[in-house]
């Protein structure tokens, strides 16, 4: 029940009731309106300040059990990333070794992905860090997984071409040499016998009489024919494929021809002493993607470990070249 208000009227000296006017009563509710809705207004901030609401607590819950995923996921895409590392080690030091192939090389396998603002969007996030380096994991792991595949596809045909490989490699001796007495001079630093000085020989001598039969160390193309009074004299270059190379130097004649296939052991010329030669022997070389490299290497086909030990401590002596 409100409450009746009284004023004292001095001329007559009495008390009246208060009596309000309908614009004072409206006036009167306004401002009740008002105060009633600025405390409202002040309760509702200051609890949402310090308490959360159901909708923010199913929220709260949700994005601490994504951020407990997120970790998860991190730490299985290192597991992930170990596996793969081995994996494309395996890849490099022993799939591509056995055929033949050069290694990929790590700035290939690590490169990221392009683009400064990829991952703009998810910035400014109460857990950026932990998203952006989940998602930069993702994207790496998927680009090396993608050049380990094409990797794979690549042993996949050399594998497929082993038997025509394994054909091509120069694995025999060029002359006929089952007691290794033709066995002259080796691979490295020997002394030159025309300017008697210490000089690299890039191949293998192998002395024989002339006109000894020469054979294709390996199957082949043959590349180049040449007839010459100079440094290597009458030689042949036979192509094999996989980066390989053979020359055979200072023949006395040759029996094949430029683009003639070959397989090894066939004859493709005869023992002479022509150009740069003191007596009549082969110069033998093996070139591996245009570098020479030591013939020594090269005779699993033809010598036990007994006959291979023995070729490696002659053809090591420090002795002078034929060429």
């Amino acid at each position: 029940m409100a409450k009746v208000k009284y004023y004292y009227d001095t001329k007559t000296l009495s008390y009246k009731r208060i009596e309000l006017s309908g614009l004072n009563k409206l006036k009167r509710l306004f401002y009740f309106l008002i105060g009633s809705a600025f405390t409202g207004l002040i309760m509702v901030i200051v609890f949402f300040q310090f308490f959360d609401s159901p909708k923010e607590k199913r929220l709260n819950r949700e994005i601490d059990a994504l951020t407990s995923q997120y970790e998860i996921v991190d730490d299985k895409l290192r597991q992930v990333e170990l596996v793969l590392d081995d994996v494309q080690n395996r890849d490099d030091n022993i799939y591509r070794v056995i055929f033949e192939a050069d290694p990929i090389p790590k700035s290939i396998r690590k490169a990221g992905y392009g683009g400064v603002n990829r991952y703009e969007n998810l910035k400014g996030l109460n857990n950026s860090d932990l998203i952006i380096n989940t998602s930069e994991k993702v994207d790496q792991i998927s680009k090396q997984l993608y050049i380990q595949s094409k990797s794979f596809d690549d042993i996949i045909e050399l594998a497929k071409n082993k038997s025509d490989m394994l054909a091509a490699l120069p694995a025999i001796q060029p002359v006929s040499n089952k007691n290794l007495s033709r066995m002259a001079s080796g691979y490295g630093y020997r002394i030159h016998p025309i300017y008697k000085t210490r000089k690299l020989h890039t191949g293998m001598d192998f002395s024989a009489k002339t006109g000894t039969p020469i054979y294709a160390t390996g199957d082949g193309k043959i590349s180049k024919v040449r007839r010459s009074r100079r440094g290597y004299g009458n030689h042949v270059i036979i192509d094999h494929g996989y980066g390989y190379k053979t020359l055979y130097a200072h023949m006395e004649k040759y029996a094949v021809k430029k683009g003639q296939k070959v397989k090894r052991g066939e004859v493709i010329g005869y023992v002479g002493s022509t150009g740069t030669s003191v007596a009549p022997h082969l110069h033998y070389e093996v070139h591996k993607d245009g570098r020479k490299i030591n013939p020594v290497n090269f005779y699993f086909n033809d010598l036990n470990a007994e006959e291979y030990e023995k070729m490696l401590e002659i053809s090591s002596q420090n002795n002078q070249s034929f060429d």
